[in-house]
Formats: C-alpha cells, structure tokens, sequence
C-alpha cells in the first residue's frame, strides 16, 4: 500500500469527516469538504489536460483558494510547482524555464506580471485563481488518481549560492515520513492538534506545513498575509497547539502592547528558525512558560530538527541533536568528520530526506552524496550531539524567511553602466530581520541608487531589491586570494540603517 499524502488525507476525510482541516481567515472547510472540493479541482485539471507527473505552477498570495488548488494538484496525480508572489517577469521566465508547467495560476494583482513572463506563445496555459471558488459545487468526480510514495509530490524553487533557479524535488513518500516523524516526536502537532501558519505556499515554510499537518489529521489555521494582532488573537481563542515561525514573526507577536497579558498556555510545540535568536526574546516567552526551540533546516530537508526543551532552556544557541529518524554531521574541509567542538560543513542524512533537484543531475549528484545533504552552511557539534549554527557558506540572505541569493542581485547591479564592482550583504531590518545592502564601486558621480534599485525592481523578485544603497569611491576591500573582503563590509555597513538612506 502506497505511503503517500494522498491516501492520509483521504483517511481523515473518511475518519473525522466533520474536523476543521483549514480555517482561513475565519472560513473553515472540513476534512470531508476540503476532499471533495480538492478532488472536483482534479477532475477540472484533468480535463484541461494535466497528467500525472505534469507541473503545475501558480503564482499568488496565499489564500483559501491558492490551499484547494494545490490540493487538486496532488489529487490529479500533478505536481504543484509554486512561484514566488513576488517574482519579476524575469524571475518567472527563468522559472518557467526549468519547470515548464502544463498549466499556469495566479491572482489578479500578478496578473500583468505573469503575462509579461509568459510572452504571447504560452498564454493559453494562464487560468485565475478565480475558476477555483466555483468548483466547489461542482459533479462528483470519478475516482482520483493513486500515486506511489515515491512520486514528486511538489517542487520548491530555491536560488541556492548561484544565482539561478534550482527547484527541490519532495516525493509523497519524503513528505509522509517527514510528518510521521514530527508527529511521533511532538504529539500535539498531529491528530486532533492545531497550528497557526505563516509562510507563503511559494515556500517550504508554506506547502511543506500544508501538506504535513494535513496528512496528520490536524487542523491549520492561517491568514493571508502574517498579522501579528490576528496571530495573537488566533493563538489564543483557537487554543492553538503548534507554532512554527521565524525569528522575525516571534519578535512582531512580542512587541505588541497586548503580548504582557497574552495566554499561549495551549502551544505544546514552538519553534523558531531563520536567524540567530536573541536571548531576551527567549525570556519573554519563557515567562510565560512557552520554551522556544531553535531549529535547523533548509529548503532541501524542511526543518523538523528542533532543539529538545531541556537544550533550548539551558543552550538556547544550539539547534538539537537531529530528530528521531535523522542525523547531523559536522565534515571538515579535507572531508573528515569534525570532533565536537571543531566547525564544518552541516551535513544532514535522513529518511525524509528530498529527492534532489528538478531536472538537474549534476547538482544533485554534487549536494546529495552517499545519502548525506552537504548543505552549504557552517555548524559545529558539541559531545552530546547537539549542532550549533554558525553562518552560511553559501551567501544568502534571509528576508522575512525568504532566501536571497546574493550573487543573483550582484550579477543584476552589475549590469548597470558604471558598475565596476558590487557586493550585497545582509542589513538588519526590523520587520523582514534582514535584508539586502548593496555596496557599490565605480563611477558614482553618474550611479543613482534611486535608478539603481529601479533596475532592480525590473530584473529582481520585489523582496531582492536591496533597501540600501551604499556608493564606495575607492575600490572594495580584498583578501590575499583578491577575493573581495565582505567580512571587512559586513562590520563596516553593520549599523547601515543609522546612517544610510533607506532607498526602497
């Protein structure tokens, strides 16, 4: 019998027919309606020509519709292939390029955009979100279709270190396994258990969850687009159990006047990822008896391995030990395996592990290696086997839990005429924790950063374009092997938002 989300689902459907699966924006739809309507959505599919093992992309904002039609992706044997909402023309068109999607979604504010990238060829494949709605009440279907585990369930578009596209394969199988685990370890996240969730579909973050605590019997409560009054408001009267959110989405929540009265007592599970955490964010919640659990993970292995609570309490730097059925490995550059205490590669070997990368064998030949992730990013482990982030080898920055790429917005300023030499580092930033900081060399008696991030807006997804802008008259600082020296940058541009103007 196939291990597959399909088939979970359909047995909460059948099991606990009149459970909320999904309560979006105070529409709840039942594990029986959210079946039927997803499977009526397949049917439609099928009918404008998706077969099993086609893509299928949408480019939106989250909401219920976008949740129903990734539902009817998976039901019509496809595979949801989700788009940034924030993509330019050209990001899409790379986009596009790689996954070459039967058919098309998106909303109406993306509309133009996604016509842009689709050029006059390929339009036929474009459909709104809007044929969605009415779906609901139409035929009965036949029989969906039945995949096997090891079937590519959806594909999440990552940038990586290089600056182009790569899409990160999730099987049935690599999905089921991924929420057995996180159900086993943390009871409260499954059957009968709640979550309030918070990442764009385009996302990990956002599909992955979706698709998790689906096939868990649980119900997710979610809006549009992440308010920290509502995501208060919602953790308190749904007496939510589960909450997985970045650093940022925590510190919104505890900065609201009404956080010092809250009542969070109902979440048994609370992680938080995406970037150092501070420690008195840590004891605000603490006060309140809710331990947040650092965790680790990466597009290409979600991110179920959170520190265990005695851990977090004490060592509250240190992301865990791995989870029930995966494992972390810390390799030196010569390729040993590191002592405790000595820094490394993170490498990541687990039975949810993802498949690789979409129509690319080479690079998942070099990152995926004897079973083991080679992830790209600096850790070091400590005796006991708990990993400790350090920082990214791979030079990304993380945007309101989106992953930057920057070499992708160099390659794009430096087409600039003028441009003689750029780097772009992270800068803090109080609502996305961080974001893009573009220094520039060059002839900067002709550079605008005005017009130079009017560029950017035209070549970059929205959330790339840097918000500060910094114009270096002499040459950018080198290492011995003339590399350019960002850690150098990095400490000088540390404080940017005191002294530079924020230009986008």
């Amino acid at each position: 019998m196939a291990f597959t989300v399909s088939r979970a689902f359909r047995w909460w459907a059948w099991d606990r027919p009149d459970r909320v699966a999904l309560d979006y924006e105070g529409e709840p739809v039942t594990y029986a309606e959210l079946y039927a309507w997803g499977a009526r959505v397949a049917a439609w599919l099928t009918e404008q020509g998706v077969k099993p093992g086609d893509r299928v992309s949408t480019v939106a904002a989250n909401s219920l519709d976008y949740a129903v039609l990734i539902i009817g992706i998976m039901l019509a044997g496809g595979i949801n292939a989700p788009l940034t909402f924030r993509a330019s023309a050209r990001d899409l068109r790379r986009s596009l390029d790689l996954l070459t999607p039967t058919l098309l979604f998106c909303d109406a504010e993306r509309q133009d955009c996604v016509i842009e990238a689709l050029g006059e060829g390929e339009q036929h494949k474009l459909h709104s979100l809007d044929i969605i709605r009415p779906l609901r009440d139409a035929p009965e279907p036949p029989a969906v279709y039945e995949p096997d585990a090891n079937d590519p369930l959806f594909i999440i578009g990552t940038s990586g270190s290089t600056g182009f596209p790569k899409g990160v394969v999730y099987t049935h199988g690599s999905t089921m396994t991924y929420a057995a685990e996180f159900a086993m370890m943390e009871p409260a996240t499954g059957n009968g258990g709640s979550i309030l969730a918070a990442g764009p579909y385009s996302s990990s973050s956002g599909t992955l969850l979706l698709m998790q605590f689906l096939s868990t019997g649980a119900t997710i409560y979610a809006q549009n687009k992440f308010t920290p009054e509502i995501a208060l408001r919602l953790l308190q009267e749904k007496k939510i159990t589960t909450f997985l959110a970045s650093v940022i989405f925590w510190e919104r929540i505890a900065a609201l006047p009404e956080f010092a009265a809250a009542d969070l007592s109902t979440i048994k599970f609370a992680q938080i990822s995406g970037a150092r955490v501070n420690p008195g964010l840590l004891a605000q919640y603490r006060e309140k008896g809710l331990v947040l659990r650092p965790a680790y993970g990466c597009t290409e292995a979600g991110g179920a391995w959170a520190a265990r609570d005695r851990t977090a309490v004490s060592e509250p730097e240190k992301c865990g030990p791995g989870a029930m059925f995966s494992d972390y490995r810390v390799m030196l550059p010569d390729g040993s395996i590191a002592a405790p205490g000595e820094a490394g590669e993170i490498l990541i070997r687990s039975a949810g592990l993802t498949a690789g990368y979409w129509n690319d064998p080479e690079q998942t030949a070099k990152t995926y290696q004897d079973g083991w992730l080679h992830t790209g990013d600096r850790g070091v482990m400590d005796a006991d086997g708990n990993l400790t982030f350090i920082d990214r080898i791979k030079d990304i920055i993380i945007s309101g839990g989106l992953n930057i790429s920057a070499m992708e917005v160099e390659g794009a300023i430096a087409e600039i005429d003028g441009v003689e030499e750029v780097v772009v580092i992270a800068a803090p930033d109080a609502e996305f924790g961080e974001t893009p900081l573009a220094v520039i060399h060059g002839d900067i008696d002709r550079l605008d950063p005005k017009a130079i991030v009017a560029h950017c807006r035209a070549a970059l997804a929205s959330y790339k374009v840097p918000r500060y802008v910094a114009l270096e008259r002499e040459p950018l600082p080198r290492l011995a092997s003339t590399k350019i020296n960002k850690v150098l940058l990095r400490d000088k541009y540390k404080e940017a938002p005191a002294f530079l103007e924020k230009v986008r």
